[in-house]
């Protein structure tokens, strides 16, 4: 049994994204010792004082290969307790498990985690539980996606995440659009996904297990956009309905660790849709607020333990990430003073930020997460139009695409 007292020394191997900024926030809270590994020097998760250590690493998308050693090294000369890969990581390490030592981690095996982070896997294992998503076609030509298309229509590749390789294709415009970006992304070497375009709205819940059994879950709906998919304010729900799709997804697949899903609920009232997967935590603080700490859950089950399972999260609690709100702000049209005026009604507490509080830099706790916040905020003012491109700063060399997964599948690799 793990002493709750005793402080675990945890190593996340990546710092670039919201879903880890968050992560080591709650980490902090519960008086972990924290480092990271990050290619980028300037990460999002390097301005915090929760994190002790930052180890420069090798990009994972570039060169997994490298990547691999690089932590199997520092496995090897320090010691950790847990290794918590928060990102697409997750990928690399069920494929080389043999690999990393005595550290405890959650994950399960190879080939059903390659089942959940491939957006055609998890289509074909939703048909085959029998499971409800939109209308989906397979396709793996530009003839195909031609022959397959219905408008409107949701374009996927079946690899990508933080919104990217996703195109809504309403009409003869839109198509050709993404045709030449599937094109030229080498796209078709693999399966690209038509979903008929559903009017609804989109959640997000979260999961973890521990060998096919669901041990915590939160759910939240989107109550204010942020930039390019992502959420800038967000309000708990519960999703009885949502949570017996994942506790059976999960006992099918013996999943082991933590597992998300997008869903969408449509406007006529009928059942939710499933509409994504991602085998790991997202954005994590929501819930730590609503009083499930998916993360402090996730600890446990990488130490080895089978803890009890966690109440249900309460409804209604309501967080926001300032960085997206100002960047959906910018974004969708805004000038500076419209920049200024979402600042004032984040630094203020005002209108959709009344009772809410901040998840992705909480500056009362951990002050140095002003740094990142207060940059955008200047590089929004000094150029609104910039949003677009800070934004994609973040799909950097911590996540896969087609060329590194094929390298990581490939024989030999470990």
């Amino acid at each position: 049994m793990i002493d709750p007292a005793r402080p675990l020394r945890v190593l996340v191997p990546e710092g670039s994204s919201t879903s880890t900024r968050e992560a080591i926030t709650i980490l902090g809270l519960s008086g972990h010792h924290v480092e990271i590994c990050d290619p980028s020097p300037w990460c999002l998760a390097r301005f915090s004082r929760v994190v002790r250590k930052f180890h420069h690493c090798p990009g994972l998308r570039s060169d997994p290969a490298g990547f691999l050693a690089f932590v199997e090294k520092l496995l090897a000369r320090e010691h950790f307790d847990v290794l918590l890969p928060t990102h697409e990581q997750g990928f690399l390490f069920a494929r080389a498990r043999s690999r990393l030592g005595r550290v405890g981690f959650a994950l399960p095996s190879f080939e059903n985690y390659r089942t959940a982070h491939s957006k055609a896997g998890f289509s074909r294992l939703l048909d085959e539980l029998k499971l409800p998503q939109p209308p989906t076609r397979l396709v793996r030509s530009a003839q195909g996606l031609r022959d397959a298309i219905a408008y409107p229509s949701v374009v996927k590749t079946s690899v990508g995440t933080a919104s990217r390789g996703i195109w809504f294709v309403r009409n003869a415009d839109d198509l050709e659009t993404a045709l030449h970006d599937l094109g030229a992304g080498d796209a078709f070497s693999d399966e690209v996904l038509v979903q008929d375009l559903i009017a609804g709205t989109t959640e997000k819940a979260q999961s973890v297990f521990c060998r096919g059994r669901l041990l915590g879950f939160h759910a939240y709906r989107q109550v204010a956009a942020g930039v390019g998919g992502g959420e800038a304010i967000k309000q708990s729900v519960s999703r009885p309905q949502v949570r017996a799709c994942l506790e059976t997804i999960g006992a099918y697949l013996g999943w082991h660790g933590a597992l998300s899903v997008d869903t969408l609920m449509p406007g006529d009232g009928t059942a939710p849709l499933l509409i994504d997967c991602n085998p790991r935590l997202v954005e994590p603080m929501n819930a730590y607020r609503a009083g499930v700490d998916l993360v402090g859950l996730l600890l446990r089950v990488s130490q080895g333990e089978t803890p009890a399972t966690l109440p249900e999260s309460r409804e209604g609690v309501r967080t926001h990430l300032a960085m997206q709100a100002l960047l959906g702000c910018a974004s969708r049209g805004g000038t500076r003073s419209d920049v200024i005026r979402e600042s004032v009604r984040l630094f203020a507490a005002r209108g959709p930020y009344v009772g809410s509080s901040e998840e992705l830099t909480p500056v009362r706790l951990d002050w140095v997460s002003a740094v990142p916040l207060a940059m955008t905020a200047a590089f929004l003012l000094a150029s609104p139009n910039s949003a677009i491109k800070l934004a994609r700063g973040g799909f950097g060399a911590h996540l896969l695409d087609i060329g590194s997964i094929r390298k990581i599948e490939g024989e030999g690799f470990c």
